[in-house]
């Protein structure tokens, strides 16, 4: 059961062109499943995604052609069935033998069923030496993205970025006041941007001390690092846009500012919400479009958290490279450009807005920034400086701006998310 929901779940995102974590939440068979099958399904689709350049290379040694479309689910009972023999700790028997139930199961794969037991054996035999030659990073990363990578950070770091998103992320949480205690608490590390990182995603998270009393939410340590460069915001008015699910909303609020958070989403307004509810946090939100936010109300801070490629998020949301295109890139910087020229209507003279994206793309960062001033006079470029940002100077460009990677170190070793932020100022 568990691998055919695996199986259902990455047609899902493959075909269908479906975000994972919608998947999790409405896919039937996926649903069907408890405990530690919902777990193994899951990783399964993980494993699937992560190494799938590579598991795609791996199977083409062992196959004389590319399988007929006619093959129903053969070419995805081959990857995750090549994910279990070549990335995780699955025997070799189990791996196969299911595989090929589960092909003789389906009225097209049925035919490869003795193919798909050739191929598997051979890949449990050598697959692994056959991994070793590989560039695995290299392999999983859509050309489209490497290139982009590697003009804008070069290959070195493009590279790294790369096999940053072979590793799962570690489950990132901010918290409303006394860091260090919530620390000891969870059991965490305490990085030095405040933010608590636990070593595992894994367990049911309304078990643990302080979800109950909304002491706490998940956030990566990245996307908490936008809200800080708003400075002392205790008593002043903050306008947060594309507000959900409300990680940032929550800082805010903690920090004693006027809040109002803003979503076009109905879905994500109301987990922002409820987050919200649970936390015990006052703030007004709104739906709405940004782009049809009035002009009439001016506040002291704004936060533009731009509907942008996500591409920061590669390591927490590996199904991402197969939904994302050059030509989303695209329709995604316009629209970035007009909310940004409309949330700059709404900012007081001497206020803030700070314009931010979890993108590792200039066009979505830096360059629309800078297109922005260049076309402005009233507003101008607030650099940013190590104090604000706990001296991770890694993080701070020579420009001024916040640019972390999925490659760079913070705490004990392990990344955080990619983020763009820039703060600017009214004149």
């Amino acid at each position: 059961m568990a691998r055919r929901a695996a199986i259902s779940l990455l047609q899902g995102i493959t075909i269908d062109q479906l975000p994972l974590d919608q998947l999790l939440d409405t896919n039937a068979e996926f649903r069907l499943l408890e405990g530690r099958d919902r777990s193994f399904a899951h990783a399964l689709v993980a494993s699937s995604l992560r190494h799938g350049g590579e598991i795609t290379t791996v199977l083409g040694r062992f196959l004389a052609k590319p399988l007929p479309r006619s093959s129903g689910m053969a070419v995805d009972i081959l990857t995750i069935a090549a994910a279990q023999l070549l990335f995780m700790e699955v025997s070799p028997h189990a791996a196969i033998d299911l595989s090929v139930d589960l092909a003789k199961q389906d009225k097209k794969a049925q035919h490869f069923s003795g193919l798909i037991n050739a191929v598997l054996r051979k890949v449990a035999t050598d697959g692994k030496t056959a991994l070793k030659n590989l560039d695995g990073p290299r392999l999983n990363t859509p050309d489209w993205l490497w290139e982009q990578w590697v003009s804008a950070y070069g290959e070195e770091t493009a590279h790294d970025i790369a096999a940053s998103h072979l590793n799962e992320a570690p489950l990132d949480i901010s918290v409303k006041d006394k860091p260090e205690y919530w620390a000891q608490q969870l059991k965490g590390e305490l990085l030095p941007t405040g933010t608590i990182r636990l070593e595992s995603g894994d367990g049911n998270l309304q078990e643990l001390p302080g979800f109950s009393e909304g002491e706490w939410w998940v956030q990566d340590a990245a996307s908490a690092l936008p809200a800080k460069l708003l400075g002392n915001i205790a008593g002043k008015s903050v306008l947060d846009l594309c507000a959900a699910p409300g990680g940032k909303t929550a800082q805010f609020a903690s920090a004693g500012a006027v809040v109002t958070a803003v979503d076009d989403s109905v879905t994500r307004m109301n987990r922002l919400r409820e987050n919200l509810a649970r936390l015990k946090l006052p703030v007004t939100t709104l739906l709405a479009d940004v782009l049809s936010l009035p002009t009439d109300t001016l506040y002291d801070n704004i936060l533009l958290d731009a509907p942008c490629s996500a591409t920061g998020t590669i390591r927490r949301h590996p199904d991402l490279v197969y939904l994302k295109s050059p030509q989303q890139l695209a329709g995604l910087v316009i629209l970035q450009q007009k909310m940004l020229t409309h949330a700059a209507r709404l900012v007081r003279p001497g206020g803030k807005l700070v314009y931010c994206t979890c993108s590792l793309s200039p066009l979505e960062g830096e360059r629309q920034v800078f297109n922005f001033l260049r076309s402005r006079d009233d507003f101008r470029l607030s650099p940013i400086i190590p104090d604000e940002l706990a001296q991770q100077v890694q993080f701070i460009t020579p420009a001024g701006l916040m640019r972390c990677l999925p490659s760079m170190v913070i705490g004990k070793g392990s990344g955080l998310d990619g983020f763009f932020a820039a703060r600017l100022e009214r004149r």
